[in-house]
């Protein structure tokens, strides 16, 4: 019975998430610093998804890529974010965003036993767009370095969450678990594509 609901679950989850698709960047004055910069990555899907989907592969890989991978995110991410609070140009950024879930899902769902140095260069590569993207809507001064210390605490919480989730059913003595990392991987690569479709 588990094993039936679990990949109904996910893909109605991917399904009802959909239409929040337009509401990931908003932008604005709603940010404002540290708090605001936190809550950031965690009122978005693509982000969120893409976050705790590095924290997974980290898990899956075990050994040094439990933090070796997350970090080679969380410091490409801040370099993106740099990149956007400087006003430089960085093409196609939702786009990759959106190859980002489609790319870790597959990873996260087909268990592809990359070498650690290759994950790091995968994730730090994406890492970028979702940085820049973050970047884009920092407020100028002080504030906008809360806000990117913000959204770095957010992500670092989401990675270890990923990590906690990917160790904890990886390891189970069924397969439920790792059926169950399976399932969210190929939700998180359905909802990519659902995005990459509304972009264009």
């Amino acid at each position: 019975m588990t094993s039936r609901f679990v990949p109904r679950l996910a893909l109605a989850g991917t399904l009802s998430l959909i239409p929040a698709l337009a509401l990931a960047h908003p932008g604005g004055a709603h940010v404002h610093g540290l708090v605001d910069g936190f809550a950031h990555p965690l009122s978005g899907f693509d982000h969120l998804a893409a976050m705790v989907a590095v924290g997974l592969i980290a898990a899956h890989l075990g050994g040094r890529a439990l933090w070796l991978v997350p970090a080679s995110f969380l410091g490409a991410m801040l370099l993106g974010a740099g990149l956007g609070m400087a006003g430089l140009a960085l093409p196609a950024v939702e786009l990759g965003i959106a190859a980002s879930l489609v790319v870790f899902g597959l990873v996260v769902a087909l268990r592809l036993p990359l070498p650690t140095l290759a994950a790091m260069g995968l994730v730090a590569a994406f890492a970028l767009f979702h940085g820049f993207a973050h970047g884009l809507e920092a407020p100028a001064g002080s504030s906008g370095l809360n806000y990117m210390a913000g959204f770095a605490l957010a992500t670092a919480a989401l990675h270890g969450l990923g990590v906690l989730l990917g160790c904890r059913l990886g390891a189970a003595s069924t397969a439920h678990g790792r059926r169950a990392i399976g399932w969210a991987g190929l939700a998180t690569s359905l909802f990519g594509v659902a995005l990459a479709l509304n972009l264009a």
